[in-house]
């Protein structure tokens, strides 16, 4: 097959154009947050030293200049989350109020659809177990390697491979875990680690993956074991910083490493308990690789955001699917504010 550059050539000019605006971009960024205020603190370093050299006061920069340079820093950053986030949210908000076509006003007619359709109450009831199941089990299994793992031999070696699930993306994380689901007809060679050990066991293989509700599951166990390592670093490290006179105090009063555990370390912890927690509820709420990849939604497994994307990009009913992004951006905002009165209140503590 030989290359025609002529016939490539306007794939190459928007390769072009396209890094020229990379460039343009990133470059205008560095322009506008480093060389810009390098040269005014330069000017101002240039002034002070030439008061100081005068004898004469020194210049005060005035307060309102400090706030037109406060907004002059922030303006890019609220420029891009303008672009980015805010834009967007309200453009779905309105999509979500109109009819697939976004032509005509609908009121809450799609809001209504999800939670009185069949197969999205199933969806909401599924995001509903992720969303119980998957902090839960996730932070309870990191907890425990984090006490099982701190200060042994090996600590740093099982900690890497405790953690390594999360360098892994969702997408291969579930093809991982397909094969572990595998299966082959009866009678034949079982490639799955699961059925493998079901039939070594005397049993019969199964469609794990067809069969509801143990399929939602067994997806369930593909997240928690990639959040596992991640609650485990975060709790090890909360571990770690209990004071040691305080270990050591409750040790010479004769106290138990059960005792230990609920009275000492779980209330030392507790602030990173909450941020674990909180962190992985966020990530399960917006699950959708694992489910993607694995069933694509089939068999009774979708979750909302799943759900979100076949309505809006495979049937093509824009409201549906924006007052299910609406209804997932809703189920967020309580965690997040949340998590922002608890991190003021250890502030204040």
């Amino acid at each position: 097959m030989e290359f025609d550059f002529a016939e490539e050539q306007p794939k190459f000019l928007m390769l072009m154009y396209g890094l020229i605006a990379f460039v343009a971009v990133v470059g205008g960024l560095l322009l506008l947050l480093d060389v810009v205020p390098a040269w005014f603190a330069r000017r101002r370093e240039a002034r002070l030293v030439a008061a100081s050299a005068s004898g004469a006061p020194l210049p005060r920069r005035p307060k309102q200049r400090e706030g037109f340079f406060a907004l002059f820093f922030l303006l890019p950053a609220l420029l891009l989350l303008t672009i980015g986030l805010v834009v967007p949210a309200i453009r779905t908000v309105l999509l979500s109020l109109m009819d697939s076509n976004s032509t005509n006003w609908v009121g809450l007619h799609n809001y209504g659809w999800m939670f009185s359709d069949g197969a999205i109450v199933r969806v909401l009831i599924n995001s509903l177990v992720w969303v119980i199941l998957v902090p839960l089990m996730a932070t309870a299994f990191g907890l425990i390697y984090a006490v099982l793992v701190d200060r042994v031999r090996f600590e740093a070696f099982a900690k890497s491979l405790i953690f390594l699930p999360m360098a892994i993306s969702f997408v291969g994380a579930s093809i991982i875990w397909k094969f572990v689901y595998a299966y082959r007809g009866d009678g034949q060679e079982q490639i799955g680690l699961l059925n493998q050990i079901v039939v070594s066991l005397g049993g019969e293989p199964k469609q794990w993956l067809l069969e509801s509700p143990l399929n939602t599951l067994l997806l369930i166990v593909i997240m928690v074991w990639i959040q596992a390592g991640f609650a485990m670093v975060v709790l090890s490290a909360a571990i770690k910083a209990i004071p040691a006179d305080i270990i050591e105090a409750a040790r010479l009063d004769g106290v138990s490493p059960w005792q230990m555990f609920w009275q000492i370390t779980m209330p030392s912890i507790r602030p990173a308990l909450i941020v674990v927690v909180v962190t992985i509820t966020i990530a399960t709420l917006k699950v959708f690789d694992i489910v993607r990849t694995s069933t694509n939604g089939n068999y009774e497994t979708s979750v909302i955001a799943n759900e979100m994307y076949n309505q809006a990009f495979r049937y093509g009913e824009n409201g549906q699917g924006s007052a299910l992004a609406v209804f997932l951006f809703i189920l967020v905002i309580p965690v997040v504010i949340y998590q922002i009165r608890n991190l003021r209140q250890q502030r204040k503590g």
